[in-house]
């Protein structure tokens, strides 16, 4: 519509500017007196129409007007330039119209900045989750690599002890011997007549074991004996020669055997007794043996028993040919039915690495307990 406008008063202002010419023979100054109102109107077309087009037009209509001229009126040279200088005044005027319009459509060049970006990855809700869960993953794994370190800290502290206790008893003493008859292996009514001092496990014979060199001999093998029941079914001693080959390959069951002075109970650090093998499980694999059962307390058992098996089977593992003489016996006063303590003693064949000879009093800390039956009371 704005283009139908411009070519209309165009057209309007060339003829009225063609009549002023031709009809009116207004040439010169005579055009540039009575012409001058048809530029108003030219510009208002030229501004509708546009740059290009308005032009194009105005080039058009200038070689239409030089040619009337030069064709018509015949002017040459002074003449031509006194009567058609508009022309070349409008002429530049139509080029720099069609330049500018070349200029306004042309493709701008744009200067393109370039910059390192750096790349954030954008977190969604589902990688939030993810990221949460392995956070938690690792705080979990964390937290459970520190309480296993704390727990083999513990371990470690309690080996510890256990060795300086067995060094202070003597079970590790290198002038124990293997030669015969080397002191006197005290009776058990003489160890049942001890009295507790506050020392659970104490050394007897010098800590020497004194067996004989008949005791020694590994003509047979190894073996294993336990002594019967007596009249009131109480366990007896239990020996053994052991070797590697005694030690069991498969998890122990529970236990389902009831000894003498069974009356256990739950006290403030747990269970008071423990069904307790002379000859521990992890020598020889006895377990449900009635004749290698007895009420022990649960320090009697662990770590006062316990830490003299484990330095034998220790022993016992670093070789197959090493063999271990081993006696356990219980030590009961009279006709009781709890057991006053164990004598244990402990001798390896051809060395001294294993020599002990060490008797545990049946007790534990806090409580006071009555050995005719087993029954027990807290301690005043």
């Amino acid at each position: 519509m704005k283009i139908l406008f411009g070519l209309i008063i165009f057209c309007a202002t060339v003829y009225w500017g063609w009549t002023l010419t031709q009809r009116k023979h207004c040439q010169g100054k005579q055009w540039r007196r009575h012409a001058w109102p048809a530029i108003l109107p030219l510009l208002i077309s030229f501004t509708l129409l546009g740059g290009t087009i308005s032009g194009l037009l105005l080039l058009g209509l200038l070689g239409y007007w030089g040619w009337r001229l030069i064709a018509h009126n015949h002017y040459r040279g002074k003449k031509l330039l006194k009567h058609g200088w508009p022309i070349i005044l409008l002429l530049f005027i139509s080029f720099g119209m069609l330049g500018s319009s070349n200029a306004a459509t042309a493709t701008p060049t744009t200067k393109v900045k370039v910059e390192t970006v750096k790349k954030d990855h954008t977190i969604t809700v589902k990688n939030d989750t993810k990221l949460k869960a392995l956070q938690k993953a690792n705080s979990s794994s964390a937290e459970s690599l520190k309480t296993k370190t704390g727990d083999l800290a513990k371990q470690k502290s309690q080996i510890d002890h256990d060795k300086q206790q067995n060094q202070k008893d003597g079970a590790t003493k290198s002038t124990a011997t293997t030669a015969v008859d080397t002191g006197t292996n005290p009776s058990t009514d003489s160890l049942a007549d001890k009295t507790y001092s506050g020392q659970q496990t104490i050394t007897v014979n010098n800590n020497h074991p004194a067996f004989s060199s008949s005791d020694l001999s590994t003509d047979n093998g190894a073996w294993q004996r336990y002594g019967n029941l007596d009249q009131l079914n109480r366990v007896t001693a239990a020996n053994a020669l052991l070797n590697q080959s005694l030690m069991p390959k498969a998890k122990r069951e529970p236990i389902n055997v009831n000894p003498t002075g069974w009356r256990n109970k739950k006290i403030a650090s747990g269970w008071l007794y423990n069904r307790s093998h002379l000859i521990g499980y992890q020598l020889t694999g006895q377990n449900n043996n009635f004749k290698n059962l007895m009420t022990g307390t649960r320090s009697l058992n662990a770590p006062e028993m316990v830490t003299y098996e484990n330095q034998v089977a220790d022993y016992l593992k670093t070789n197959s040919s090493h063999y271990v003489r081993y006696e356990v016996t219980p030590v009961f006063k009279g006709n009781e039915l709890l057991a006053r303590g164990v004598q244990m003693r402990g001798q390896s064949v051809g060395s001294d690495d294993v020599s002990f000879n060490i008797y545990i009093f049946n007790v534990q800390a806090g409580m006071t307990l009555n050995y005719n039956d087993g029954t027990s009371r807290v301690a005043n």
